[in-house]
């Protein structure tokens, strides 16, 4: 069966509960496909300082995020940005979550395969790829 022949059956069903609430991200589930910085132990990854203008910090994340492969902005809204990130070979979709703190100046962030169990560490070195590409951002404003 050719690849093409999945069709969007890999991509999963977008989670109807992503987002912010009470300024925390949805936690991760028990699997190892997911990192955030808001969870601890094996799921937990450093949130990305911003030292720019809050309004700035997420246009600057905004610009990183749609040039990233593959991927697709659903939502943005003052702090929060959700993207979606398809895998080359198969079409997995991973939700990438990110959520501006204005307050702690950091950028909270979430990302996770929607089915599956192991995603072999694509998600956290995804963010790993963001949070450089979002350091050196703001070095060169």
């Amino acid at each position: 069966m050719p690849l093409s022949s999945f069709g969007g059956w890999l991509a999963g069903t977008p989670p109807s509960d992503l987002g912010v609430s009470a300024g925390v991200l949805k936690p991760c589930p028990d699997t190892p496909n997911c990192v955030s910085s808001q969870a601890s132990g094996k799921h937990f990854i450093r949130p990305i300082p911003f030292d720019a203008e809050p309004t700035l910090a997420l246009q600057l994340a905004h610009d990183i995020v749609r040039t990233m492969p593959r991927t697709r902005i659903v939502e943005r809204t003052a702090n929060y940005i959700r993207a979606e990130i398809s895998s080359r070979l198969f079409g997995f979709v991973d939700d990438l979550e990110l959520y501006l703190d204005a307050d702690r100046r950091v950028l909270h962030v979430r990302s996770a395969a929607r089915i599956g169990y192991s995603d072999l560490g694509v998600n956290r070195r995804r963010v790993e790829q963001f949070r450089a590409e979002f350091i050196e951002a703001q070095r060169a404003r």
